[in-house]
């Protein structure tokens, strides 16, 4: 077979968080396990030379078309019919509804469906945002009803697809995500980064259904009894990261009691992760995930939100808090500094919990879905 993977949103620097990082994880895991079916990867300027091509059945292409735009949905399909392939894997709902390729499509939640906050949030004037809008109901239905077969990352992602869409269930495999064993952090100065311990830590982007509000309310709450801790948010600097840091200034965080990292490198997230008290993940919604396990694999004890499918992938290495209980939260914070060793049998939970969760597998289980449904 010759199959086309819409590679544009390959690494977590060019594609933004969890789906630049599944983008990146599976074509190199494919890279590992197919050494019989022929890739074609569609790739932005930006990640081209990113990616690294170790087996001789994959190929690049580039294609440097900006994704949610119209260039997308006429452009795309030429470079897809020019290529040949039998058919396509679109990592993200974004498929072009103009392509007749047969495809297979992975989608990672329905947060804009589900979350009104965070599907009325934009940095553009109301009219284009809703113009915006209107169109990616039209690409999601699309791509729910066109597919051959939907891929999604946790049972709580199905529910809501169902939830949203006349489907079948069978028509969708739940194929959770992996995590990358924990990287041994080189010599990383956490001073030149402006962080100091102790600190609370979260990984991830500012959207508003990622609830970081809460989490800074919480830590003002902690702030009120003890002056030694530091909250780090590590992640894209962007228009929400900015109203949040302007929402710390008006709810009284000092300055120095928060640190914003934009993109830290793997050694520097490493290295982040390593030396934290706490690891924070406060969302009210979550396809997956891959933060909290992150932590677990480098020994930090998780605080996580029990919304959404986060017990599910959390499983018992973590302690649960309510996404709108300020105050659980905050003893969650007192804790992790006065009495570390209260986390210690949850430290212990995490490590072999993050173990579950390979890109391997996940990849292989992509390849067999693959073979049952395309192959000629």
């Amino acid at each position: 077979m010759k199959i086309g993977i819409d590679a544009r949103f390959f690494g977590p620097k060019t594609g933004g968080g969890g789906i630049g990082r599944y983008v990146s994880e599976l074509t190199t895991s494919l890279q590992h396990l197919d050494k019989r079916n022929e890739y074609i990867l569609f790739l932005r300027k930006e990640n081209f030379h990113e990616c690294t091509i170790k087996n001789p059945r994959f190929y690049k292409q580039l294609v440097d078309v900006p994704w949610y735009s119209w260039k997308e949905q006429t452009q795309l399909p030429r470079e897809i019919r020019h290529a040949r392939v039998d058919f396509m894997h679109y990592p993200h709902w974004n498929v072009p509804i103009f392509s007749k390729t047969s495809f297979l499509v992975t989608i990672h939640d329905l947060i804009l469906l589900e979350d009104p906050q965070s599907a009325h949030s934009s940095t553009r004037n109301s009219l284009v945002h809703g113009f915006k809008y209107a169109g990616f109901r039209t690409v999601l239905e699309h791509a729910v009803k066109k597919s051959r077969h939907i891929v999604t990352i946790s049972q709580a992602s199905k529910q809501s697809i169902l939830k949203h869409f006349r489907v079948r269930p069978e028509k969708i495999s739940i194929i959770p995500n992996g995590v990358q064993p924990a990287v041994q952090p080189r010599t990383v100065s956490l001073t030149r980064l402006g962080v100091y311990e102790p600190y609370f830590l979260y990984v991830g982007n500012a959207y508003p259904h990622k609830n970081l509000e809460m989490m800074m309310h919480s830590f003002r709450q902690y702030l009120e009894h003890r002056h030694d801790a530091q909250l780090v948010i590590a992640g894209r600097r962007d228009a929400f990261s900015r109203e949040l840091e302007q929402e710390a200034e008006e709810i009284g965080i000092p300055k120095a009691h928060l640190r914003f990292v934009d993109l830290p490198s793997d050694e520097e997230l490493a290295s982040l992760y390593e030396h934290a008290s706490l690891f924070i993940f406060p969302s009210r919604l979550e396809g997956f995930g891959i933060p909290p396990l992150e932590a677990m694999s480098h020994g930090v004890p998780v605080a996580s939100s029990s919304a959404s499918s986060l017990p599910e992938v959390c499983g018992d290495a973590a302690l649960y808090f309510h996404p709108d209980d300020i105050e659980t939260l905050t003893g969650y914070m007192e804790k992790a500094v006065t009495n570390p060793t209260f986390f210690t049998p949850f430290v212990e939970k995490g490590f072999r919990r993050a173990k579950h969760f390979t890109w391997e597998q996940s990849a292989k289980k992509v390849l067999d879905l693959y073979e049952r449904f395309f192959y000629l």
